[in-house]
């Protein structure tokens, strides 16, 4: 199986799973809508041909905006478009982690040079919500306990998509990258991870220097 047919299947194949949240917490689940997984479909059919192994880069988990629209990590419907050629039908709203995304994505050299050498996912596949807000998984540490499991399921089975395994890419330097950290030396996933600033806490802290970040995201993609 090519790396995009491992992809939509597993994406297909994923399920809310039977665990128990902490109060007033909700799974965010958008692979039921049709648009979604036409849209998803799509790109990874374009831009991940072949079954070469590619560098991971791992996210909080999905959210309201991007991947909970879309089906494509950290692409909002505008990104979608505009840099991937995949028109939709989606409210034309941007998100801020796809924009500093597809900064780092074009300053590496485009979808194609980019899809072809890494893989964009999520520490957990599902994401959450909470008083209609978007919540991450390490924010309450009842729901971090309860979705560990399947976390490490998460990343298990997508390394067998062809991961390279010596080093992967941590979008966001605290707590996604300690929970991710602690895994990795439990179960051995990579040999190395590599810690960058979250791409929603340079868009909201560190914008009119987004530029310096940028770069040092493609130093990173370059030496990993």
């Amino acid at each position: 199986m090519s790396f995009s047919d491992q992809v939509i299947a597993f994406t297909r194949s994923l399920r809310v799973p039977d665990i128990a949240l902490p109060n007033g917490f909700e799974w965010l689940f958008p692979y039921d809508q049709p648009e979604t997984m036409q849209a998803l479909s799509t790109f990874y059919e374009r831009f991940y041909t072949g079954s070469q192994a590619r560098t991971f880069l791992f996210g909080i988990n999905p959210g309201r905006f991007g991947a909970g629209i879309t089906g494509v990590p950290f692409t909002d419907p505008v990104r979608l478009e505009k840099e991937c050629g995949i028109a939709n039908t989606f409210q034309k709203k941007a998100e801020l982690s796809s924009i500093f995304v597809w900064e780092y994505i074009n300053a590496y050299g485009g979808a194609e040079s980019f899809c072809r050498d890494f893989y964009i996912t999520s520490i957990c596949p599902l994401g959450f919500v909470k008083d209609g807000k978007n919540i991450n998984y390490y924010d309450d540490r009842a729901l971090q306990k309860a979705v560990e499991p399947f976390v490490v399921w998460n990343i298990r089975t997508q390394l067998e998509f062809g991961a390279n395994r010596e080093t992967a890419l941590c979008m966001g330097e605290g707590q996604n990258f300690a929970f991710f950290a602690k895994l990795n030396a439990q179960h051995g996933f990579f040999k190395k991870i590599i810690p960058l600033p979250h791409p929603r806490w340079v868009m909201q802290y560190r914008r009119p220097t987004m530029g310096v970040y940028v770069e040092r995201y493609v130093e990173a993609l370059r030496a990993s």
